[in-house]
């Protein structure tokens, strides 16, 4: 023993910090880091092989594996689409904006992926943005919180609910209505729309990173002359490349890549990188008459060039293996048949060749790929977030048929008819039969890596408690908080707020929930409201980009910085773990123990 802990204790608390240290400061993908940190607690003695392995045969974590085909039917039958193009209408002032678009969002997010939902809106909203003549900046972030509150107003809206409702049915052999927060989660949410309209002006006014896409004379482009071009041996003023339409030369590089004087009189030659800023169909209407090619490789001749070329945007994501690289320096474009034609940050144009930006997390990239060509978006959604997508719905009258089921589930799964594994199971095989989505699709939409890091969540929060770290960290508590409920309530869910703005809210929920838990039967109290406060303040992460999926799908797009989530975030977070707090204890009063 040392300090009141036994060895396997300390392996515990030494595993569960460097697993966090590791997901903060490398990047690792996540759901090997918790594959690794079971491993450790397997095989030092601290779990047996039932025990490190329960949460891959958790029910909760089956229900999300399953709840992902569900959403798949809805995604491919176009739902969301339809519910999307009639929410939105033409308000008059920011307002009624800012409600138009948070409250469907939080409703949607109720029922389906968080990410999906936001996903799908990032691209609507900014056009929207333009219709009301309101920066994208102004609406991204809001549409980014719209989705965390609302996933909290539903069992299966997002993961910690259903990890901790899981847990919660381990212990006490009783299972939570799948509408059990959705009183406190739709206070919290009327509660932070308010907050959001009333704080506006902590919102940044940015210009968006695809404004400088979208304005064609924001475009860099980096061109290169073939061996084989016929103006080799003249000047950029004689072949007419100095001067041209709708745009400008900006740098040139010959063979020894070192940037050469821009003038009239500078001569051509084999291989030679021009870079132009302008029109972007300008630029390549004349790349095309003076036979250039993209500068992704060497090509002798123009036979070797893709004509029908297409165009993607993508964002670089936090962790990235690119940030603190250029394109230049790696081997990106070649391993995946793709160009880095322009790049944008914080809704600028940088004017430099794009394959020479470092690139920093956040960035616009603008891909060109050839037309027979599909980009393999899953290998690479580690590193770049791909804003628009090759996929459309089909709408008609599978749109009706998925929209029945998914309301058959909840309204069965709330009645208490039958348990919600088995609707989601239910309704799965539905989507699949009534041919929502096919197998293929189905088998494509499960996120296994959420899967592992659900897992290994479950099996992380039952080691703190074997061990019996969550009885000495709630001892901890009451010791400095005494026996007063509420404050130990609040103390708890505002550690388990802050944490969940570095960590995943689903380890959060995980670590918090055998704490909490220990400390509501230690002040001789029924942990139902404890838990259900906990789910919501997990959930809550408003302060940081990092702190949600979907606050990085919003980055990019509204031009952000990082400080900008905390000017508003950090005052969020205080309102709505007041507001949670508030809300839990009338709606499920504190109930002694028998």
């Amino acid at each position: 023993m040392f300090l009141g802990f036994g060895l396997d204790a300390w392996i515990t608390i030494v595993t569960v910090l460097g697993m966090f240290s590791v997901l903060l400061f490398t990047k690792l993908r996540s759901e090997w880091v918790f594959l690794c940190a079971i491993g450790i607690l397997y095989v030092t003695g601290v779990l047996d092989a039932k025990e490190a392995f329960s949460g891959f045969s958790g029910t909760s974590v089956v229900t999300v594996g399953v709840l992902f085909v569900v959403v798949a039917g809805l995604m491919h039958t176009g739902v969301l689409h339809c519910m999307v193009k009639y929410l939105l209408g033409q308000p008059d002032s920011y307002a009624k904006a800012v409600t138009r678009l948070m409250l469907p969002v939080a409703f949607l997010s109720s029922f389906l992926s968080n990410t999906t939902v936001v996903a799908l809106f990032v691209k609507i909203v900014k056009m929207w943005s333009r219709k009301l003549g309101v920066s994208p900046s102004k609406l991204l972030i809001p549409l980014s919180y719209a989705s965390g509150m609302g996933g909290v107003c539903t069992l299966i809206g997002t993961p910690p609910n259903l990890i901790i409702s899981g847990l919660y049915e381990e212990h006490t052999g009783e299972a939570m209505n799948v509408l059990a927060t959705t009183i406190p989660g739709l206070f919290c949410l009327f509660i932070g729309v308010l907050s959001v309209i009333a704080m506006r002006r902590l919102l940044p006014d940015r210009k968006a990173s695809e404004e400088a896409f979208e304005a064609t004379s924001e475009y860099t482009v980096e061109l290169r002359v073939p061996s084989d071009n016929p103006f080799i041996g003249k000047t950029l003023a004689q072949a007419g490349l100095y001067h041209i339409k709708g745009g400008s030369l900006i740098e040139m590089y010959h063979f020894d890549d070192v940037p050469s004087p821009i003038t009239e009189e500078e001569y051509i030659m084999g291989g030679d990188h021009l870079v132009y800023a302008g029109q972007i169909d300008e630029i390549y209407d004349m790349a095309m008459k003076h036979k250039l090619v993209a500068a992704d490789h060497h090509v002798f001749s123009m036979s070797e060039v893709d004509m029908n070329s297409q165009v993607r945007t993508a964002y670089v994501n936090f962790g990235s293996s690119l940030i603190g690289r250029s394109i230049a320096d790696t081997t990106f474009e070649k391993d995946n048949n793709l160009m880095v034609a322009a790049v944008a940050r914080r809704g600028k144009r940088i004017n430099e060749a794009p394959r020479k930006v470092v690139l920093e997390a956040g960035d616009t990239l603008l891909l060109i790929y050839p037309g027979h060509f599909k980009i393999d978006t899953t290998s690479l959604k580690n590193d770049l977030y791909f804003f628009d997508s090759d996929d459309v719905p089909n709408i008609g009258y599978g749109t009706l048929v998925s929209t029945a089921i998914m309301i058959a589930m909840i309204v069965v799964s709330a009645l208490g008819i039958m348990p919600l594994l088995q609707c989601a199971f239910l309704a799965a095989a539905a989507m699949v039969i009534f041919r929502c989505c096919n197998v293929d699709q189905a088998m494509k939409s499960i996120n296994w890596d959420i899967l592992m890091v659900f897992a290994g969540s479950a099996v992380l929060g039952l080691a703190i408690q074997k061990t019996g770290i969550a009885e000495w960290m709630a001892n901890g508590i009451l010791d400095v908080c005494g026996t007063n409920p509420f404050v130990v309530m609040t103390a708890i869910c505002f550690v388990g707020t802050f944490i969940t703005e570095f960590i995943s809210n689903t380890a959060a929920g995980a670590m918090f929930f055998p704490i909490m838990y220990e400390a509501a039967e230690k002040l001789g109290y029924e942990p139902y409201p404890f838990l259900i406060a906990l789910m919501i303040s997990v959930s809550s992460s408003f302060a940081t980009p990092i702190g949600s999926p979907t606050h990085m799908l919003v980055y990019g797009p509204g031009g952000y910085r990082f400080s900008d989530f905390m000017r508003i975030g950090l005052l969020m977070n205080l309102i709505i773990l007041a507001a949670n707090i508030f809300i839990v204890n009338i709606v499920y009063p504190l109930t002694p123990l028998p």
